[in-house]
């Protein structure tokens, strides 16, 4: 497995946690940490601009 398809894979499972964590802040309202949701998105980012450059 090439690693362009190993940042894609991780990019779209960081971004699947990050919308579970946008749930689980929203099932609060509000009162937990915004950072269940922030920080898997930093990854999620970081994992997709690898694949980007990859190209």
């Amino acid at each position: 497995m090439s690693m362009k398809r190993i940042y894609l894979i991780l990019g779209i499972i960081f971004t699947i946690i990050t919308l579970i964590g946008v749930g689980y802040v929203l099932l609060n309202h509000g009162e937990v940490k915004a950072g269940y949701a922030c920080v898997p998105m930093v990854f999620a980012i970081i994992f997709i601009v690898m694949y980007r450059m990859k190209k």
